[in-house]
């Protein structure tokens, strides 16, 4: 059975109360519940984990070689910052899709580089919390097209 790693950074702790003009009023949790339940009608497993640390989010890139088949990565600020995050993905060789609940080209700009798109497969953002179906879709295609499970 396909398994993907959702991996989400700093402060989506806080999706629902933090400036949900940007982000939105879906919390973590309930993102968390309609992607199982995309899982099942994907027939795929899925494992969470959401951390404020940088090396927490690199530690788990590296334990997932082996044991998931794809990482969806929502690394937020890490994302315009961690060459680290982008190194640990470079070495596991694992395709990973960088998702983002907003625009991030049409924010600051700050946020328009990513140290993670240049080792992703794919980069999906501004469709909020449907970003994470839309990335399950896009993960579970691309493995179905590598000849992955």
């Amino acid at each position: 059975m396909t398994s993907l790693l959702i991996l989400n950074g700093p402060n989506l702790n806080l999706l629902g109360t933090r400036q949900p003009d940007v982000y939105g009023v879906t919390t973590l949790p309930q993102i968390e519940a309609d992607c199982q339940v995309k899982a099942k009608s994907l027939g795929i497993k899925l494992e969470f984990l959401q951390s404020n640390h940088e090396g927490t989010l690199i530690d788990s890139i590296q334990a997932a070689r082996g044991v998931f088949d794809g990482i969806i990565l929502n690394a937020g600020a890490y994302t315009h910052s961690s060459i680290a995050l982008r190194d640990a993905i470079a070495s596991v060789e694992l395709p990973v899709i960088e998702l983002h609940l907003s625009n991030i080209h049409a924010r600051e700009d700050f946020r328009h580089h990513s140290h993670i798109a240049p080792v992703a497969i794919g980069q999906i953002c501004g469709f909020g919390a449907h970003g994470y179906s839309l990335s399950m879709d896009a993960m579970v295609a691309h493995l179905a097209r590598v000849g992955g499970k």
